[in-house]
C-alpha cells in the first residue's frame, strides 16, 4: 500500500512539474503519466540508495548539496525511458528535482506520522 501511495504522490509530482517549469515538457497520457510515476519510484527506490553510496564523500563535502545532482541524474534518467518527457535545460531539471522533492516531503510528512 506504502509503494502505491508513493507512486501516485510521484505522479502528481511529475504533473506539477510539467505544469509549473516551462523547460519540462510532458505529452503523455494519465496512463503513461502514472507509469512515469511508477519508474520514478523504483528509480528512487533501487539506484538513488547505490548513487548516495558511491558519492558519500562528495555528499559529505558540499554538506549535502550533491544530492541535488543526483536528483538531477536520476530525473535525466527518467527522462531517458519515458519518451513522452522532455526537459530542456539545466534550469528545468534543477526547478523539476525542486518541485518534484518538495511535493513528496509534503506528502510523507503526514504519512510518517500515522507510522
Amino acid at each position: 500500500m506504502k509503494f502505491i501511495v508513493q507512486i501516485l504522490v510521484n505522479t502528481v509530482a511529475i504533473f506539477l512539474a510539467d505544469y509549473l517549469v516551462p523547460g519540462i515538457i510532458f505529452e503523455g497520457d494519465i496512463l503513461t503519466l502514472f507509469i512515469a510515476g511508477l519508474l520514478l519510484g523504483l528509480i528512487n527506490f533501487f539506484i538513488k540508495p547505490i548513487a548516495k553510496l558511491i558519492s558519500a564523500p562528495l555528499i559529505v563535502i558540499s554538506l549535502g548539496l550533491f544530492i541535488v545532482v543526483i536528483n538531477i541524474a536520476l530525473l535525466w534518467l527518467l527522462e531517458y525511458f519515458i519518451s513522452e518527457l522532455t526537459i530542456i535545460g539545466f534550469w528545468s531539471y534543477f526547478w523539476g528535482v525542486i518541485i518534484i522533492s518538495f511535493v513528496n516531503i509534503f506528502f510523507n510528512t503526514g504519512k510518517k506520522e500515522k507510522d
